[in-house]
């Protein structure tokens, strides 16, 4: 069977695909009474939007959300929240040649092994289209928990990572790389606009922080912060490696240089480092949570590479139509969105152990 919803309490399940008429997300588990419009969800939406700048898809969709329940007079009625993005904008001729041939890379022949046949216009499900209805549920995660401040931006792109000695907070909103480091937004335009160029496309790293996050959160073994973190980001379209804080920088540190020293402090422990990212055995300690995600360069190019078609034989396939060169930079705030989405399952989740 297919698993199409991610949570425990707080539950969303995300439906649609890329070239269908629209696509969108049921939250359940929302307590009521919260206030929520589609004014509150909007503004994610359109950090995420395609066709922003030219360094990212050219696909234009305005990705309107719609509430259609779950909301009344202003707020969360403790029903499923059904939220509705329509797409107006597909170009499905633009894959007749992936209906004939596997995309190496993407999830074309993983499909078909699985289910026996596929939607090739854009990928279908496997698309990152989808990721607009996760940002959708995720603006509803985050009116659940408005004490928590989730910040992501793009640390790499194509390897040429920023200088965090020059980290400007207000830079992250003023550049189309979600970059804190000006003059590597400068550099990123460059490696960009070489690949798009070329019919090809660079990888990226984003980092997240969420401040804000009270010590308690989370649970031993098999309901872990990190581990349920780990496995929103990775279910991301692309994403193919993550770290909580130092993550494998860790194997290289020694016992005393990996420990997170505590002393006295006027509401608790005052940390003197922050090697594990804001968890410890699972469990919130209240620094930042802090993650990185790994974004493979996108898998639909203009580049010829060879393949096989659905009977076996060689092929060569240069997938048209309208891709990111770098599909991290709209991961940002899908990042974001499931970052918070974990975070308010989990707060609910000591809510009703703990109180």
């Amino acid at each position: 069977m297919s698993f199409n919803t991610f949570g425990r309490l707080f539950r969303f399940t995300t439906w649609g695909e890329s070239h269908g008429p629209a696509l969108g997300a049921v939250v359940d588990g929302c307590p009521p009474g919260i206030p929520l419009a589609e004014a509150d969800i909007q503004p994610w939406l359109d950090k995420r939007r395609p066709g922003t700048s030219r360094f990212t898809t050219q696909r234009r969709e305005p990705d309107q959300v719609r509430i259609l329940s779950g909301v009344f007079e202003g707020r969360t009625t403790g029903t499923p929240i059904s939220l509705m993005i329509e797409n107006v904008d597909q170009r499905s001729k633009d894959y007749s040649d992936v209906a004939k041939a596997y995309r190496p890379g993407h999830a074309d022949y993983a499909y078909d092994a699985k289910y026996g046949f596929r939607d090739y216009r854009g990928g279908g499900r496997s698309s990152a289209r989808e990721t607009a209805a996760r940002v959708a549920a995720g603006a509803v995660a985050r009116a659940v928990i408005p004490r928590v401040r989730i910040r992501a931006w793009v640390e790499a792109i194509g390897g040429d990572a920023i200088d965090y000695a020059a980290f400007d907070d207000a830079q992250i909103d003023a550049n189309p790389f979600f970059c804190p480091d000006a003059a590597a937004a400068q550099r990123w335009e460059t490696i960009v606009d070489a690949a798009r160029k070329a019919g090809s496309s660079v990888g990226a790293v984003v980092a997240c922080e969420a401040t804000g996050v009270p010590a308690g959160w989370g649970a031993p073994l098999y309901a872990k912060l990190d581990s349920e973190l780990a496995a929103a980001c990775m279910s991301i379209n692309a994403v193919k490696g993550i770290e909580i804080g130092d993550g494998f920088a860790a194997a290289a540190l020694t016992g005393e240089q990996n420990a997170d020293p505590m002393r006295p402090g006027a509401d608790g422990p005052h940390f003197l480092a922050n090697h594990a990212g804001g968890i410890a055995g699972g469990i919130a300690t209240g620094q930042p949570i802090r993650l990185r995600c790994a974004f493979k360069p996108t898998s639909s190019i203009l580049t010829p590479v060879e393949t096989i078609d659905r009977d076996g034989a060689a092929a060569e396939i240069a997938t048209k139509g309208r891709h990111d060169p770098c599909v991290g930079i709209r991961g940002v705030p899908v990042v974001e969105a499931m970052v918070a989405l974990v975070l308010a399952d989990q707060a609910l989740l000591h809510r009703g152990q703990c109180g």
